[in-house]
């Protein structure tokens, strides 16, 4: 059986209770405490680091606010965004455009608000913020398989060559840009450290065949995020993750480190997050079929994409749990009209066997990529609602 305490003390889970009991679900409630308690351990085990929040895990304005109020400054991946960080009062100097794909005129409109931070991995972009954010700083995100290691890869789509990075930091500056240092981004949930040491290598070749040949010398290394949230599946702890990294930069840079950055998001408020759902209907496919199908009122399309091909994996636990409960075997599945909508099939969740329609389902560590990933109205259902606990952080 899940230990639900292995993930949330009784205290904040008595008072999320407390709070959470008269809510409509589904929806998502978030501690803000938990937020803070993050961030002070990335801050104090990367010292050495600034941190850019990856605004898309969360962009809730108390989430933005409380981090902002700490020091954090902020990855923006859209001008939508950029405007919920602006409206809330922090500067644009605390913000980088970290997105690769973006349109000239977005560019544009990051620039006249003050932006002066961009990446990109492409000469078609590069010309683009040329062209539209003149002098800007840029770094180039380099490639990084991480298909079979990170639970949520970021692979492919995103990133170029080191061959190509060379030529693009060059054009940069021939373009009249300012070539600032290069990032990559292992996959989100990361579970492999050694995925850091592949990709700081690479960097540091980079570093050093633009200074010997171009007399090209960057100053920044954007690590990315994926430091892993507590979900089902085992990781290890971010002090470990801190004590490897600084080694592998070590190995590479010496003492003399370049500016590191990070963009953590799903680590700072993945486990800030607890999903709270309606078991709507109870149904077995046969009369001799093994095992129930669940359906709840969220599903893969309000709030739980990242179930998709079962990636994530979140602790669940139920208003029914108790020591020595019976449990079997279950099908989870969503509420809407689309055969997609199943959460894990494959992956058998137990759950009590006396479960009711009615009863509440509860998905912990699900505070990131949650309620930012839901659809707007499939199905005629709304956006997932967020609430956030009262809580003297």
């Amino acid at each position: 059986m899940l230990k639900r305490v292995d993930y949330i003390t009784d205290l904040e889970w008595n008072r999320f209770l407390d709070f959470s009991q008269d809510l409509e679900t589904p929806c998502i409630v978030i501690n803000p405490y938990t937020v803070k308690r993050n961030y002070i351990q990335l801050r104090d085990l990367f010292p050495y680091a600034q941190i850019y929040y990856a605004v898309k895990a969360n962009p809730d304005p108390a989430v933005l606010t409380l981090l902002a109020n700490m020091g954090s400054s902020f990855d923006v991946a859209s001008r939508y965004e950029l405007d919920i960080v602006l409206a809330l009062g922090i500067e644009p100097d605390r913000i980088s455009y970290g997105n690769t794909i973006k349109k000239a005129k977005d560019i544009a409109y990051f620039y006249e608000k003050g932006v002066r931070m961009f990446a990109t991995d492409s000469k078609e972009d590069l010309r683009h913020i040329a062209a539209n954010a003149p002098a800007s700083c840029i770094y180039v995100r380099l490639l990084v398989e991480n298909s079979t290691t990170a639970d949520w890869p970021l692979s492919r789509k995103f990133g170029c060559h080191p061959d190509m990075a060379y030529e693009l930091i060059i054009m940069a500056r021939d373009l009249g840009l300012t070539p600032y240092g290069l990032s990559f981004h292992v996959g989100s949930q990361q579970r492999d450290i050694g995925q850091w040491d592949e990709a700081i290598t690479r960097t540091k070749y980079l570093f050093s065949a633009l200074e010997e040949d171009e007399d090209i010398k960057l100053a920044m290394i954007n690590m990315g995020g994926g430091f892993p949230a507590p979900y089902r599946e085992a990781a290890n702890t971010l002090s470990d993750y801190a004590t490897e990294i600084k080694r592998y930069l070590i190995d590479d840079f010496g003492d003399e480190l370049p500016h590191i950055v990070l963009e953590p998001g799903r680590s700072l408020v993945g486990n800030s997050g607890i999903l709270i759902s309606e078991v709507v209907q109870i149904s077995r496919k046969n009369n001799t079929a093994l095992n129930r199908w669940v359906y709840l009122d969220v599903g893969k399309f309000n709030g739980l994409i990242e179930t998709l091909d079962e990636s994530i994996k979140y602790p669940i636990v139920t208003s029914k749990d108790m020591p020595g409960a019976k449990e079997a075997e279950v099908i989870l599945a969503g509420p809407t009209c689309d055969s997609m909508d199943i959460l894990y099939e494959k992956y058998k969740y137990r759950l009590p066997v006396d479960l009711k329609t009615g009863e509440r389902i509860y998905f912990l560590s699900a505070g990131a990529y949650t309620a930012s990933y839901a659809a707007v109205g499939f199905n005629g259902f709304p956006p997932i609602k967020t609430y956030i606990m009262p809580w003297d952080t």
